[in-house]
């Protein structure tokens, strides 16, 4: 789930901070959040060390690392703010921009290389490297490929509510 950043007293008066797209660990739902101490036990528990606290709330930050959906994060969390089951799979895939390495004609592989879940391959082409192309089926939300992208240029899509079930 993605949500606005936005501090505890900001929601209850509607205000938000534009330009920053939260990303809810596992199992978070918004309706959580609402009972979100901001304790930071969260943060401390994620092996990947990709949670922190950020006006008060949880958010994953993939730039750092992968989510491994192990759980941690709402086995130590003292609230219920992990209502959810918790899913092996995110309301967001993984987005392939036009910074792409491979699509602008230099060899580079490291986001398939990285990807768990291989929802990530490569299509030949004549005369110039492969070009990354993303199964949205196949792809976890995990960001493993996030951090791992030397120009930055894969970010997170949400999918639809139908996508996500399916």
């Amino acid at each position: 789930m993605t949500a606005t950043k936005i501090s505890r007293r900001g929601l209850f008066q509607g205000r938000q901070t534009a330009g920053f797209r939260r990303i809810l660990p596992p199992g978070a739902t918004d309706v959580g959040l609402l009972a979100c101490s901001g304790c930071g036990n969260c943060a401390d528990a994620c092996p990947t060390h990709i949670i922190s606290i950020v006006g008060d709330l949880p958010s994953l930050d993939f730039s750092t690392g992968e989510c491994t959906f192990c759980g941690e994060c709402a086995n130590v969390c003292p609230v219920q703010v992990f209502l959810g089951e918790s899913p092996y799979r995110f309301s967001h895939v993984a987005l392939i921009t036009d910074n792409c390495l491979a699509q602008n004609r230099v060899e580079c592989q490291a986001c398939r290389d990285a990807c768990p879940a291989q929802a990530i391959r490569f299509r030949p082409q004549i005369r110039g490297p492969f070009l990354p192309i993303l199964e949205d089926e196949v792809c976890n939300g995990c960001g493993a490929c996030i951090s791992v992208c030397p120009v930055a240029a894969i970010e997170i899509r949400e999918l639809s509510q139908e996508a996500v079930h399916a």
